[in-house]
């Protein structure tokens, strides 16, 4: 039996589509991938707890930085289902994708700073081009086709 007090906390898929700007197939997405989670009434309806206002709101901020869903999604098995996060689970996980963002900030400088140099050139050489053939790193395991992996990647 659901008692008012629960009824009271508890929203639906509507109300948090409203109250967090998320449209709510994004919301049953984010549920299907198991980012979020809700209950059924007895008329199959999904209920959520206000807690999951901070969980999407904490999603959608990590999107923005670029961060992948299955990353977020690992980030936020983390947290304890029963609460909303706090600052304190905020500071751990920003921290961790503050070295990510960081690796990736360097890359792109890297790139940038690579493009300029081709500006006007239109190569694309197979064999000089640093953008794209960065540092060769294919070439050193052979002709023809290579996997590229992420440990291949240009540092």
């Amino acid at each position: 039996m659901i008692t008012s007090q629960q009824l009271h906390k508890e929203l639906t898929v509507g109300q948090v589509a409203a109250r967090s700007g998320v449209a709510v197939t994004a919301l049953h997405f984010y549920e299907a991938r198991g980012l979020i989670k809700s209950t059924r009434n007895q008329g199959n309806q999904r209920r959520y707890p206000r807690e999951v206002l901070r969980r999407v709101a904490l999603i959608k901020v990590a999107q923005r930085l670029g961060i992948p869903l299955a990353e977020i999604g690992e980030a936020l098995k983390t947290l304890p289902d029963n609460r909303a996060p706090t600052a304190a689970d905020w500071k751990v996980l920003s921290a961790q994708w503050s070295r990510e963002l960081d690796e990736r900030i360097n890359q792109l400088t890297l790139l940038r700073d690579t493009l300029n140099g081709c500006i006007g050139c239109g190569c694309l050489s197979m064999e000089a081009c640093p953008l794209r053939n960065f540092g060769d790193v294919l070439g050193d395991r052979g002709p023809g086709a290579q996997l590229l992996e992420s440990s291949a990647d240009p540092e």
